[in-house]
């Protein structure tokens, strides 16, 4: 009696193995089909982009006139500084501004729930007041104005992820660095920033992804030499119709920088996402 209970219990686990990777891999191809099929669609010609076939043919225009047609690569150069750029100063103010909040509850809680608020407007309600500043200014039709929008836009967000890391940090560690003699700056600086460094990346990669995919901030204060991949794909039209073809290209172009970034930051990203989650 209990050996059959147990080869019952074995095949009703085998069972419970086989549905579950099943599970997943119908997951899996609801994810991933969708790009595949983008990806198919960029190397067929535009006048058999919707054929129904798998690969009807193969060509490599599709890339080939994003860039000689369209100045793609002026395009990803534009959204590699805007993007790049927002990070790079973003990450460091959004820091200051979490360890603030984590360490000195800076304006209590209310001033915490302020800058969350923030990204609850929709941006519609923020793009037009920073479009009539800008232009003020000077700063329409420039990366920089891009890049500066886009520091705004995500310092909030960046902020309140980095003050969760920072209030991981045990702060028995800064107060040993200022009995050796270390500021409070110096305490951050080279004991906080170090060990919340995944935390750090964890921000930074976000903060890049969401500027590198932004469009309506870009589509409104961008011009004929500003523009970044999402504006430029999205005026992929002629008097026929949509581009689709050339779109696909321009989309597994656009997508290709952050496979790679997430392959090599992987490790960083895991462990910014769950740090502090067990102490």
């Amino acid at each position: 009696m209990a050996r059959q209970r147990g080869t019952t219990r074995g095949r009703n686990g085998r069972w419970a193995t086989i549905f579950a990777h099943a599970a997943l891999v119908i997951f899996s191809a609801y994810i991933l089909l969708p790009l595949l099929w983008v990806l198919r669609t960029s190397f067929v010609p535009e006048t058999r982009a919707y054929s129904s076939l798998l690969f009807p043919a193969f060509t490599f225009g599709n890339y080939l006139r994003l860039f000689e047609a369209h100045d793609f690569g002026r395009t990803y150069l534009n959204s590699f500084l805007a993007a790049g750029g927002s990070t790079v100063f973003g990450v460091p103010l959004a820091a200051l501004t979490g360890y603030a909040f984590a360490r000195y509850r800076t304006g209590g809680q209310t001033t915490r729930f302020m800058v969350l608020a923030t990204q609850m407007l929709p941006p519609v309600a923020l793009v037009l007041p920073i479009f009539t500043i800008f232009r003020a200014v000077g700063l329409t039709n420039s990366v920089l104005g891009i890049g500066l929008a886009y520091v705004g836009l995500n310092l909030p967000f960046m902020s309140w992820i980095l003050m969760g890391f920072f209030e991981g940090v045990p702060v028995e560690l800064e107060w040993a660095g200022m009995v050796d003699g270390a500021t409070r700056w110096v305490a951050f600086w080279r004991v906080v920033v170090p060990v919340a460094a995944p935390g750090i990346a964890a921000a930074a990669v976000l903060g890049f992804i969401l500027a590198w995919n932004e469009f309506l901030f870009a589509l409104i204060l961008s011009g004929p030499t500003s523009a970044t991949i999402p504006v430029t794909l999205a005026g992929l039209q002629s008097q026929n119709g949509v581009l689709i073809a050339e779109i696909s290209a321009g989309v597994i172009l656009g997508v290709l920088p952050l496979v790679v970034a997430s392959r090599f930051i992987q490790r960083y990203l895991v462990r910014g996402l769950t740090f502090g989650a067990v102490k």
